[in-house]
């Protein structure tokens, strides 16, 4: 690893409180610590484009976008292990502070208050678990129309949300589901979401040679090279031109509603690149799929809007459009347009969904919602096509490979098991795995057991 990028990684984590969770806790009489959180995600590598717009749309400093990043990659490893180790006590974690520098862990149970505080993380005592907010999510999805949109668990005030467009639509969804009133925050809307689909034209990529979407995230499948984006942007056999009107491909499978994920498969004048377009066109570089935490920044790229950058409010969160319901977005505070459908959300250089739909527009603010690309690569066994990264030391002279059930390529969804070297590794971010990031090498993504 390159000094400055060790160096500047442990600065801003050392400022968050949280190094020796990140690291493992290696002290200089043991063996070397495995990368932290922050040089896994290689957060130091993040390009002048994409710390400019956190600056621009957070308010940031120079010096705040930067350490935003590492306390946020610090942040998700450390509310990672401590949801693997609290179990079914865990009600949810989130990141406050402009530099994201304060983690919140709420539990259920007081006894592990003191091992939170141990991280360096807040503890925060709850009476509701999130697996039961999520239960109660669940039952309303079923019974929500139009009037009641959108639905979440809020980790924060530890209630479930539910917004209505119209006076007594949520009080009536409670009754019809026998949901408690004292579990739910009722928020009162104008604006019901929609897909951001456009049909007057634009420069990004062109389905049946009308409707206009953004691409997503450049993935592979075998030597087929193609990209990830929204469902609602059309179905299998639409075909699709690029930005330029040349012929780029069509789409191989669709779901929406119930998800809001497709993938589109190009012909071969078109090459998947580890890029996002940023500011002004500049290439902003992918490097993983880690999902990152409740508060933690993001930034959007769209071919109506360009690029813009809010936070990550809510995970797993239900939303009904007009043509249905799907559930298990994220709801962020990026705005968006008609024409920005599928485009790309990225947190530091890990890409994190495609967008979806939302509400308000870029003019006066506006609440979006993407679907994670984890599950799309896993849906359809895609490999996300991601910048060089140092794969470390392999196996010395005569040495044997290490073996297991590990398998670069592979879509680890959080508590997923593996083996590795002779050991068992337990997953504790969603990621997809790659060369470089096996067990041993990432314990912000591994733990063992």
């Amino acid at each position: 690893m390159p000094k400055r990028h060790a160096r500047a990684a442990c600065t801003a984590l050392a400022a968050a409180g949280l190094l020796l969770a990140a690291t493992g806790g290696a002290t200089a009489d043991s063996a070397p610590a495995a990368p932290s959180a922050a040089v896994t995600l290689r957060t130091a590598d993040a390009p002048p484009e994409l710390l400019a717009a956190m600056q621009r749309d957070l308010g940031l400093t120079p010096t705040q976008a930067k350490a935003r990043l590492a306390h946020e990659a610090v942040a998700g490893a450390t509310a990672a292990r401590l949801r693997d180790r609290l179990g079914a006590a865990f009600a949810g974690a989130w990141v406050d502070g402009a530099d994201a520098a304060i983690l919140t862990v709420a539990t259920t149970r007081a006894a592990d208050t003191a091992a939170i505080r141990a991280t360096g993380a807040r503890a925060k005592l709850v009476t509701r678990t999130l697996a039961d907010l999520d239960a109660d999510r669940a039952a309303l999805d079923r019974a929500a129309g139009p009037a009641t949109p959108v639905r979440y668990v809020d980790p924060r005030s530890n209630t479930l949300v539910v917004e209505e467009t119209e006076a007594g639509a949520a009080a009536a969804l409670l009754a019809a589901t026998g949901t408690g009133a004292d579990r739910v925050t009722v928020v009162r809307t104008a604006e019901a979401p929609r897909p951001l689909y456009d049909l007057r034209g634009g420069d990004a990529y062109y389905m049946n040679g009308s409707g206009r979407c953004s691409v997503g995230f450049p993935v592979t499948k075998g030597a087929t090279n193609g990209f990830a984006t929204a469902g609602h942007c059309g179905r299998a056999g639409t075909t699709t031109s690029g930005f330029n009107q040349v012929a780029q491909g069509s789409f191989q499978a669709s779901v929406f509603p119930g998800n809001d994920m497709a993938w589109v498969a190009a012909n071969t004048q078109w090459t998947a690149t580890p890029y996002v377009k940023g500011s002004g066109g500049a290439n902003v570089q992918v490097t993983g799929s880690v999902l990152q935490p409740v508060g933690a920044s993001v930034c959007r790229s769209g071919s109506t809007t360009g690029w813009h950058c809010g936070t990550i409010q809510q995970h797993n969160t239900s939303v009904t459009y007009p043509e249905g319901t799907i559930s298990g977005v994220t709801r962020t505070t990026v705005c968006a347009e008609p024409g920005d459908s599928g485009g790309s959300y990225i947190s530091g250089s890990q890409a994190q969904g495609v967008t979806s739909g939302g509400s308000g527009n870029c003019s006066s603010g506006g609440t979006t919602f993407f679907q994670p690309l984890n599950p799309i690569l896993s849906a359809y066994g895609l490999t996300l096509k991601v910048s060089g990264s140092d794969p470390g030391p392999g196996p010395g002279p005569g040495e044997p490979e290490p073996g297991g059930t590990w398998k670069a390529g592979t879509v680890y969804a959080a508590g997923a098991t593996v083996t590795h070297g002779g050991a068992s590794y337990r997953c504790i971010q969603g990621h997809q795995a790659q060369t470089g990031w096996e067990p041993p090498n990432v314990p912000a993504l591994w733990q063992r057991v």
